[in-house]
Protein backbone atom coordinates (compact mmCIF):
# COMPACT_ATOMS: atom_id res chain seq x y z
CA UNK A 1 0.00 0.00 0.00
CA UNK A 2 1.15 3.47 -0.83
CA UNK A 3 0.80 6.91 0.72
CA UNK A 4 0.60 8.42 -2.78
CA UNK A 5 -2.93 9.06 -4.05
CA UNK A 6 -2.06 8.18 -7.65
CA UNK A 7 -0.73 4.76 -6.73
CA UNK A 8 -3.52 4.09 -4.24
CA UNK A 9 -6.18 4.85 -6.87
CA UNK A 10 -4.40 2.63 -9.39
CA UNK A 11 -4.17 -0.20 -6.87
CA UNK A 12 -7.84 0.22 -5.91
CA UNK A 13 -8.95 0.00 -9.54
CA UNK A 14 -6.76 -3.05 -10.09
CA UNK A 15 -8.13 -4.87 -7.03
CA UNK A 16 -11.73 -3.91 -7.87
CA UNK A 17 -11.27 -5.13 -11.45
CA UNK A 18 -9.84 -8.47 -10.27
CA UNK A 19 -12.66 -8.90 -7.77
CA UNK A 20 -15.33 -8.00 -10.32
CA UNK A 21 -13.79 -10.29 -12.92
CA UNK A 22 -13.77 -13.18 -10.46
CA UNK A 23 -17.42 -12.66 -9.47
CA UNK A 24 -18.62 -12.14 -13.04
CA UNK A 25 -16.78 -15.18 -14.37
CA UNK A 26 -17.95 -17.46 -11.56
CA UNK A 27 -21.60 -16.36 -11.43
CA UNK A 28 -22.38 -15.14 -14.93
CA UNK A 29 -19.83 -16.70 -17.28
CA UNK A 30 -18.66 -13.31 -18.52
CA UNK A 31 -15.33 -11.55 -17.98
CA UNK A 32 -15.06 -8.12 -16.47
CA UNK A 33 -14.05 -6.59 -19.79
CA UNK A 34 -17.00 -8.26 -21.56
CA UNK A 35 -19.33 -6.90 -18.88
CA UNK A 36 -17.95 -3.36 -19.28
CA UNK A 37 -18.45 -3.66 -23.05
CA UNK A 38 -22.07 -4.79 -22.62
CA UNK A 39 -22.89 -2.27 -19.87
CA UNK A 40 -21.44 0.57 -21.94
CA UNK A 41 -23.40 -0.58 -24.98
CA UNK A 42 -26.57 -0.54 -22.89
CA UNK A 43 -25.95 3.13 -22.07
CA UNK A 44 -25.59 4.19 -25.70
CA UNK A 45 -27.54 1.65 -27.76
CA UNK A 46 -28.35 1.43 -30.52
CA UNK A 47 -24.93 2.63 -31.60
CA UNK A 48 -22.22 1.99 -34.11
CA UNK A 49 -18.75 0.54 -33.63
CA UNK A 50 -17.06 3.95 -33.80
CA UNK A 51 -19.22 5.52 -31.09
CA UNK A 52 -18.91 2.50 -28.81
CA UNK A 53 -15.13 2.51 -29.25
CA UNK A 54 -15.04 6.18 -28.21
CA UNK A 55 -17.17 5.44 -25.13
CA UNK A 56 -14.91 2.55 -24.14
CA UNK A 57 -11.71 4.45 -24.88
CA UNK A 58 -10.47 1.77 -27.29
CA UNK A 59 -9.93 1.48 -31.02
CA UNK A 60 -12.64 0.59 -33.53
CA UNK A 61 -10.62 -2.54 -34.29
CA UNK A 62 -10.78 -3.61 -30.64
CA UNK A 63 -14.57 -3.30 -30.67
CA UNK A 64 -14.91 -5.02 -34.04
CA UNK A 65 -12.74 -7.91 -32.85
CA UNK A 66 -14.95 -8.49 -29.81
CA UNK A 67 -18.33 -8.27 -31.60
CA UNK A 68 -18.46 -11.77 -33.20
CA UNK A 69 -17.94 -13.55 -29.87
CA UNK A 70 -20.63 -11.48 -28.16
CA UNK A 71 -23.04 -12.13 -31.02
CA UNK A 72 -22.26 -15.85 -30.84
CA UNK A 73 -22.86 -15.80 -27.07
CA UNK A 74 -26.28 -14.25 -27.70
CA UNK A 75 -25.61 -10.98 -25.87
CA UNK A 76 -25.67 -8.54 -28.78
CA UNK A 77 -26.99 -8.24 -32.31
CA UNK A 78 -25.60 -6.41 -35.30
CA UNK A 79 -27.42 -4.83 -38.21
CA UNK A 80 -26.38 -2.82 -41.21
CA UNK A 81 -27.47 0.82 -41.07
CA UNK A 82 -29.76 1.36 -44.10
CA UNK A 83 -28.59 5.00 -44.33
CA UNK A 84 -24.84 4.31 -44.14
CA UNK A 85 -23.65 1.30 -46.12
CA UNK A 86 -20.61 0.33 -44.04
CA UNK A 87 -21.96 1.34 -40.64
CA UNK A 88 -22.79 -1.56 -38.29
CA UNK A 89 -25.32 -0.88 -35.53
CA UNK A 90 -24.99 -2.77 -32.24
CA UNK A 91 -27.75 -3.50 -29.72
CA UNK A 92 -28.10 -5.74 -26.70
CA UNK A 93 -30.34 -8.76 -26.90
CA UNK A 94 -32.85 -9.40 -24.11
CA UNK A 95 -30.34 -11.93 -22.75
CA UNK A 96 -27.58 -9.30 -22.80
CA UNK A 97 -29.79 -6.71 -21.15
CA UNK A 98 -30.74 -9.21 -18.43
CA UNK A 99 -27.08 -10.02 -17.83
CA UNK A 100 -26.13 -6.35 -17.49
CA UNK A 101 -29.01 -5.71 -15.10
CA UNK A 102 -28.45 -8.76 -12.85
CA UNK A 103 -24.66 -8.68 -12.84
CA UNK A 104 -24.57 -4.90 -12.38
CA UNK A 105 -26.92 -5.12 -9.42
CA UNK A 106 -24.82 -7.93 -7.94
CA UNK A 107 -21.55 -6.01 -8.39
CA UNK A 108 -23.03 -2.88 -6.81
CA UNK A 109 -24.27 -4.91 -3.85
CA UNK A 110 -20.92 -6.65 -3.38
CA UNK A 111 -18.90 -3.44 -3.55
CA UNK A 112 -21.37 -1.56 -1.32
CA UNK A 113 -21.07 -4.40 1.21
CA UNK A 114 -17.39 -3.48 1.59
CA UNK A 115 -18.55 -0.41 3.48
CA UNK A 116 -20.04 -2.69 6.16
CA UNK A 117 -16.58 -4.02 7.03
CA UNK A 118 -15.43 -2.77 10.46
CA UNK A 119 -12.31 -1.21 8.91
CA UNK A 120 -14.57 0.92 6.67
CA UNK A 121 -16.37 2.57 9.60
CA UNK A 122 -17.12 6.20 8.76
CA UNK A 123 -16.88 5.76 5.01
CA UNK A 124 -20.02 6.71 3.09
CA UNK A 125 -20.48 4.94 -0.29
CA UNK A 126 -22.80 7.65 -1.66
CA UNK A 127 -20.42 10.42 -0.67
CA UNK A 128 -17.45 8.56 -2.15
CA UNK A 129 -19.38 7.98 -5.39
CA UNK A 130 -20.28 11.68 -5.59
CA UNK A 131 -16.66 12.68 -4.93
CA UNK A 132 -15.31 10.32 -7.59
CA UNK A 133 -17.91 11.56 -10.11
CA UNK A 134 -16.83 15.14 -9.35
CA UNK A 135 -13.21 14.26 -10.08
CA UNK A 136 -14.23 12.56 -13.33
CA UNK A 137 -16.22 15.64 -14.39
CA UNK A 138 -13.30 17.97 -13.61
CA UNK A 139 -10.88 15.83 -15.60
CA UNK A 140 -13.27 15.60 -18.55
CA UNK A 141 -13.85 19.38 -18.53
CA UNK A 142 -10.19 20.31 -18.16
CA UNK A 143 -8.74 17.67 -20.46
CA UNK A 144 -5.54 15.74 -19.81
CA UNK A 145 -3.33 16.65 -16.88
CA UNK A 146 -0.62 19.10 -17.80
Amino acid sequence: MSDKLTFTLHELVQVLDLSADSLLTAKYGVTGSQFVFLATLEDVEPTDVTTLAECLGVSKAAVSKRVPGLVEAGWITTAADPHHGRRVVLTLTDRGRDLVERAGRDLDAQFTALFQHPAAAGLDPRLLNDQLNTLISILRQNGPLS
